[in-house]
């Protein structure tokens, strides 16, 4: 069960951290989590994921996979301006429902959850994913001129897509190679994100000794668990 309440819960507390914290506070501390979350979602991938996938699959079909999943997180930030990896810009003025962000996230959240349904220790980089990014996209929003209904809305949806992904991966009736190339897609969009939370830069040499903490840190549990 915890492997569809989890990707849900990140997102409640994402919101929560929004609500509990002043802007002013929470900014480092979500850049933090944001590299631990990066470094900790491209060791699980590597750890567990990716070694699963090259077992069942021939490598190069594997490959291409992996490069098809990088390419559609490419396409996906084209519409989300990068969300998915701490990048958000809404006007605030703005008061159209984003709808091209809303469906790339979406999208995202929803492939995500499919290597959930063999790897459970990927319900924990999920999980710890989700939540600055959680922070982030409440954040904006509530900044924004959108309306409570429509913040909560969009929440709502994009918490419940990653559990439905788990969902359909545990329950449709797909073949295991089906399953194998959607997870090799998936792998592509994590390395493609979790790349950019880690080598993206930072100000100041205390922050980049903080993050570079964070990174090892994130490394050592997913190595761990």
């Amino acid at each position: 069960m915890n492997k569809y309440l989890l990707p849900v819960f990140a997102v409640l507390l994402g919101a929560l951290i929004v609500l509990v914290i002043k802007q002013s506070k929470r900014s480092l501390f979500t850049r933090l989590l944001l590299s631990f979350s990066g470094a900790f979602l491209l060791a699980l991938t590597l750890f567990d994921l990716l070694p699963e996938v090259y077992h069942h699959l021939e490598a190069k079909q594997t490959g291409l996979f992996i490069m098809f999943g990088i390419l559609l997180q490419i396409i996906l930030e084209f519409f989300s301006k990068g969300a998915e990896h701490g990048h958000i810009h809404i006007h605030k003025n703005s008061t159209q429902f984003p709808w091209l962000l809303f469906i790339s996230l979406c999208i995202h959240s929803f492939l995500e959850g499919f290597p959930i349904h063999q790897h459970n220790d990927m319900v924990y980089g999920v999980l710890i994913h989700k939540i600055p990014i959680a922070t982030l996209i409440t954040g904006f929003l509530v900044q924004s001129n959108y309306s409570k209904l429509q913040i909560a809305g969009f929440l709502i949806f994009f918490a419940a897509m990653t559990p439905l992904g788990t969902f359909i991966s545990n329950n449709a009736s797909l073949s295991e190679n089906y399953i194998y190339l959607i997870n090799a897609v998936v792998i592509g969009i994590f390395f493609h994100i979790s790349t950019i939370i880690l080598f993206e830069s930072s100000e100041g040499h205390k922050f980049n000794m903080s993050k570079l903490l964070a990174i090892l840190f994130g490394v050592a549990i997913a190595y761990l668990i």
